[in-house]
């Protein structure tokens, strides 16, 4: 049976949010969301943690291409996200930007574009205290690919 591993890659950006929902009332929002309420928002110097799990490729002993890795996670994540307002960001529209809400989010921005291997979960950290972790709905079977192709198989 061939190894099964993973890798766990960390990257960083820089953003506000306001934690609020129209379905509740002010008060009722300021009573849950408490100073994370604040009208004009607060920042956050978020890390996420993205892991790829999947079996070595034989020749290179990697389960994916972390250039390729890097590459999308930068294009589909930092630079979206990178000092930007979190709650004018349209995949937020109609949710509130919680940290379980943005891990998800960065899930389903990533989960069929990862170069090789099967994306695992999803961590972010929003500060000391505070850890979220997404592992998508039921996933299927790692398909092997060579490192450096794309995935082919259907979703």
């Amino acid at each position: 049976m061939p190894y099964q591993s993973s890798i766990t890659r960390t990257y960083t950006f820089c953003a506000a949010h306001r934690l609020h929902t129209d379905q509740l009332t002010e008060d009722l929002n300021r009573k849950i969301f408490g100073k994370c309420n604040n009208l004009n928002g607060h920042g956050h110097n978020y890390t996420v943690l993205v892991t790829v799990q999947g079996e070595l490729d034989p020749h290179t002993g990697l389960i994916t291409d972390v250039d390729a890795l890097d590459r999308l996670v930068k294009a589909r994540i930092v630079d979206r996200f990178d000092h930007q307002h979190l709650n004018f960001d349209p995949a937020f529209a109609q949710v509130t930007t919680t940290g379980e809400n943005l891990a998800r989010l960065i899930w389903d921005l990533l989960v069929d574009q990862i170069p090789s291997g099967q994306l695992e979960k999803i961590g972010v950290i929003e500060t000391r205290d505070n850890f979220f972790e997404y592992i998508g709905a039921l996933q299927k079977p790692v398909v092997p690919s060579a490192i450096g192709s794309r995935r082919t198989d259907a979703h």
